[in-house]
């Protein structure tokens, strides 16, 4: 046995000491991480500030594009009052702070969907910080902010949009073809593959058990995926996709949510994370 293998063994026989130990790991990630965002240049900097606002532009998104409203060239409203919004009333996470989380002219109680997705867009832009950095930091922060919202629309309301998935595959297709376009014609077998393989799973299911298990949304959302990490990893996304939907599956049932055998999660949002995950930090396996 190796020294290695033997300072492994010394740690799993003392908790105190293997506790210690990721805790000291922890650390160190964490430091590492943390020089990364401090060092980042002005293309990651401009990604880190524009992130509320972003976020604030999805939460607009997630909650018109569904229910076929206007996205731009409208001004916000209060959803209570109808009192049409100002300048200081639309700044990302202060509005919302300051404001005492009310409305300011009818005092309705705001909730927490906009500080939420407008925290999670900066969350994305800080992964893809530390994870990236550079040049590249925009483009997976575009990849994560258009798949952030199509992972929310489809909890909200069992939807994703064509206006969103069709989009994301051609930027994907195009970003291809700018940035590494030796991998075009993989990328585009993977946006062809991803669509034909759930849409097969999903006539399959049907037949099978006589109702809907997938949406076209979700082949047109895999499609998307093909489109942006190629036929190569398209395996990798649906395994860790289902791996965290049943994880997901799981916490729900530890948490007291009784899951039957009709019972159902939309598969957006972990092929959305999926998608991203293996984005960034390429395949498992290849």
């Amino acid at each position: 046995m190796g020294r290695g293998s033997q300072h492994r063994y010394k740690l799993a026989s003392n908790p105190r000491s293997a506790a210690h130990h990721w805790r000291e790991q922890g650390r160190v990630i964490g430091g590492e991480l943390l020089d990364r965002v401090a060092s980042a240049d002005g293309i990651g900097w401009g990604a880190l500030l524009c992130a509320p606002f972003v976020g604030s532009f999805l939460g607009v998104v997630v909650r018109r594009l569904p229910e076929g409203r206007p996205i731009g060239w409208v001004r916000s409203r209060c959803e209570c009052c109808g009192v049409v919004l100002r300048v200081r009333d639309l700044v990302p996470l202060y509005s919302w702070f300051a404001a005492g989380r009310r409305c300011r002219y009818c005092g309705h109680r705001l909730g927490w969907f906009y500080p939420a997705i407008e925290l999670s867009a900066v969350a994305v832009a800080l992964i893809a910080l530390a994870a990236d950095g550079g040049q590249r930091t925009w483009l997976d922060c575009l990849l994560g902010w258009w798949l952030l919202a199509l992972g929310w629309i489809d909890i909200r309301r069992w939807l994703l949009p064509d206006a969103l998935t069709l989009p994301l595959v051609i930027a994907g297709l195009t970003a291809t073809a700018v940035v590494e376009p030796e991998q075009l014609s993989d990328r585009a077998l993977g946006a062809a593959l991803g669509y034909l393989s759930l849409r097969m799973v999903s006539l399959l299911y049907r037949v099978l058990r006589g109702r809907e298990g997938l949406g076209h949304g979700d082949a047109k959302l895999l499609s998307a995926s093909g489109a942006w990490v190629g036929a190569i990893a398209l395996p990798q996304v649906v395994l860790g996709a289902a791996v965290s939907a049943l994880s997901a599956a799981a916490c729900l049932r530890l948490a007291g949510v009784r899951l039957g055998a009709h019972s159902a999660l939309p598969f957006g949002p972990f092929l959305a994370l999926a998608t991203w995950l293996i984005w960034l930090l390429g395949p498992f396996f290849t």
